[in-house]
């Protein structure tokens, strides 16, 4: 990732000295117009989103796992491989904490030899930050109608790729953003490159939103066609592909980012969706919700005059987003509101970019409008009818690969034998409307290969299969799936995708 250090230079100002693995600074930006062949370069220019002097360069599962140890040494207790599964609520209706979930558990629900039951943990304000679409955090907006008074979020899908090149072709400390092909005009995307100080490692990425229309185009492929573009096709051809994964991400904004508080909790973090998305950067935002939700619990619970007069057992921190919409964090969001709706118009990704210069850089995003969504990812699918089949190249193995062996490099794993963790709440769905209207999209925006559609035996038609055990938790499907019959819910602790300093 390329992040701003702003808020780790609030919570450790002296990171640098404390031995924090941001190495690479940023050293040279370069942002570009794609057309299939050329490649037209867009001056960037102090101000602009994808102006990233000051920044850095990260491994960002290094950073994680660093700030993981600094809260050990402060006393904090920390459970990996343990995922927490149930919300847990008072009688009152407050929540009261979390549960995680049993395991050791066969798919049929009876208990195996290696059951264990899971931990209740309660407290009088839980915390929430699951990340993007965060399955505990869609029980909690409908409990408490969180979402009541703003717009459905819009998501977008990020791929990423390590890789060791040739190091006469390594640059670290450069920096490379690209819009248009392989996209058309009307498909929200761009790509990013990174080079690592260290390896010699770049890391390359694609992300998509996750409003296109079209139920043919598949992100893991437009992904692979993008590296064959002329202009950078020749850092990966002598290079060794040595990771891959995707996931999720909000887009939404400010106008999508819902209540934050309610009685014993409240939402920090990518689960509301602080991302910014010009910048394509959501880690800096990130930290200082939680920051912001840390010292807002702080006083709240040292209180003992408002502990007592509280209404309910779970205790509702409301200073939490107030704080929130008082800081630098809201007033950054505010400011690019209408950068990613703009791209929504029939101008499409020029229109948008004509926007973006005109009203976030030259005015800083004070005009007096805000631009709507226009509705949710899922609804926005055509029927197949009335779109074009997109015709991709086969991968070649070298600069390109098939879904599978990229699946293969996520280290992902799930026990085969244990409740499903991809539900469907209609078995007669996918087939009757999935496929029937929109030709099974989820066998094309899944990055995993977890849903293909496969002959019945009698050859009467066909069924959805799930191969849960390829999920790599993008939580792509619970958002696209176009009948919004996908629910994806934890499987036992400790599962799914293997990221090794990604």
């Amino acid at each position: 990732a390329c992040i701003e250090p702003r808020s780790l230079e609030e919570l450790f100002p002296n990171w640098r000295e404390m031995g924090a693995p941001l190495k690479t600074e940023v050293k040279e930006d370069k942002f570009s117009y794609l057309t299939e062949k050329a490649r037209i370069p867009i001056p960037v220019l102090p101000g602009m989103p994808m102006s990233n002097h000051g920044n850095y360069i990260v491994r960002l599962g290094n950073v994680v796992r660093w700030l993981g140890e600094q809260a050990e040494a402060l006393g904090v207790e920390i459970y990996p491989g343990y995922a927490a599964s149930e919300v847990l609520f008072h009688e009152d209706g407050s929540v009261k904490g979390i549960a995680t979930n049993d395991v050791g558990i066969h798919k049929d629900g009876s208990p195996k030899e290696t059951f264990e039951r899971g931990m209740e943990l309660h407290a009088k304000v839980t915390i929430f930050s699951e990340g993007c679409h965060g399955h505990l955090a869609k029980q909690l907006y409908k409990k408490f109608d969180l979402r009541k008074d703003c717009e459905p979020q819009t998501y977008g899908i990020g791929f990423k790729e390590l890789w060791e090149i040739d190091p006469a072709l390594h640059q670290p400390g450069k920096v490379e953003h690209t819009i248009g092909w392989p996209f058309d005009n009307n498909t929200y995307g761009g790509t990013f490159l990174y080079h690592l100080d260290e390896g010699p490692l770049i890391v390359v990425g694609i992300v998509v939103g996750l409003d296109y229309k079209n139920p043919y185009l598949s992100p893991f492929r437009e992904f692979q066609r993008f590296k064959h573009h002329p202009s950078i096709e020749p850092l990966f051809r002598t290079g060794k592909r040595i990771g891959y994964g995707a996931r999720a991400l909000n887009e939404g904004g400010v106008q999508s980012i819902p209540k934050l508080t309610f009685p014993g909790g409240c939402l920090i973090g990518c689960s509301p969706g602080f991302m910014n998305v010009p910048k394509i950067k959501g880690t800096h935002n990130a930290m200082k919700s939680g920051m912001l939700a840390a010292e807002s619990v702080f006083d709240l619970v040292t209180d003992e005059e408002k502990v007592s007069q509280s209404p309910t057992a779970g205790l509702e921190p409301v200073k939490y987003e107030e704080n929130l919409k008082n800081s630098w964090l809201w007033k950054e969001l505010h400011s690019v509101r209408n950068v990613r709706p703009s791209f929504n118009t029939s101008l499409g990704t020029v229109g948008g970019v004509i926007y973006t210069g005109l009203f976030y850089w030259i005015m800083r995003g004070k005009e007096p409008w805000t631009l709507h969504h226009g509705g949710p990812d899922n609804a926005k699918l055509k029927p197949a009818k009335e779109c074009k089949v997109i015709d991709y190249p086969r991968p070649d193995g070298v600069v390109s690969f098939d879904l599978l062996t990229s699946v293969a490099l996520t280290g992902t794993n799930h026990d085969h034998d244990q409740p499903a963790h991809l539900t469907l709440m209609d078995d007669s769905v996918p087939v009757n409307h999935n496929l029937a209207i929109y030709d099974g999209p989820e066998q094309r925006f899944c990055p995993a290969g977890v849903y293909e559609y496969v002959e019945l035996e009698d050859g009467s038609g066909k069924r959805l299969q799930i191969n849960a055990q390829n999920c790599i938790h993008c939580k792509t499907c619970d958002i696209k799936d176009p009948s919004q019959n996908i629910n994806w819910v934890c499987p036992q602790g400790g599962e799914g995708p293997a990221y090794n300093g990604m």
